[in-house]
């Protein structure tokens, strides 16, 4: 569902999208739209939409800037806030690309990696957890 923006006498109503994470920022003006996707689905918005804030997935989300082609930012997930007219993205990575293509197979490499790296450390992380519970149940019944 597209939320609708208003009109400015036959031209069309733009907003400002902040693209941030752990290395990069960047401030993208004249963005006509937005497409991304979070728990409930796809969502569109615009020009002087509410406030608005949701967590997107992971997976990509798009937007149009006046005039131009839809650009593609492939996401491990971010949240994202809509307030005076400025979209706010935050994320721990991004990858910004107006080929579809492309960076579809950037998402498939390179964000799926990190994904991968992250679900071994959490498997680390619980091993450590479970071995901490052996040893501190192990101390209790030496008492």
């Amino acid at each position: 569902m597209l939320h609708a923006g208003s009109d400015d006498g036959g031209t069309m109503s733009t907003f400002t999208l902040h693209l941030h994470s752990a290395r990069q920022s960047e401030q993208i003006e004249a963005v006509e739209s937005f497409v991304g996707e979070d728990a409930s689905g796809s969502f569109g918005l615009k020009a002087h939409h509410e406030r608005f804030m949701t967590v997107l997935v992971f997976g990509l989300a798009r937007y149009r800037c006046q005039g131009q082609a839809w650009q593609y930012l492939a996401l491990p997930g971010a949240l994202l806030y809509f307030v005076e007219n400025r979209l706010y993205l935050n994320t721990r990575r991004y990858i910004r690309e107006a080929d579809y293509n492309r960076i579809s197979v950037a998402l498939t490499e390179q964000l799926m990696k990190e994904e991968e790296a992250l679900a071994g450390l959490r498997q680390n992380l619980r091993r450590l957890e479970e071995s901490l519970l052996r040893q501190l149940l192990e101390m209790e019944r030496g008492r």
